[in-house]
């Protein structure tokens, strides 16, 4: 059994109006040093499979086929036995 961990962020080429909504917030909170924020989505997929390297082949077709858009999005993740 493994645990997926599924890191997905804007390309750095994409605006992130999300990102610069919760910048302007945290600057009015007093954090003025802030100077950018990249918003994304973090996902943990659990899988019922023993080998890694048919885990990692599922959680990068998976990544590629609905969990990121490939044109505007890059991701990464992390494997954890469990």
């Amino acid at each position: 059994m493994y645990l997926a961990k599924v890191y997905v962020t804007l390309k750095s080429t994409v605006n992130d109006p999300q990102g610069r909504t919760i910048a302007g917030g945290l600057k009015s909170l007093g954090f003025e040093s802030v100077t950018d924020v990249r918003a994304g989505k973090y996902l943990e997929v659990r899988l019922a499979e023993d080998d890694q390297r048919r885990a990692e082949a599922m959680v990068r077709e998976m990544c590629d086929k609905l969990l990121a858009n490939p044109v505007i999005e890059e991701y990464r993740f992390e494997l954890v036995k469990v």
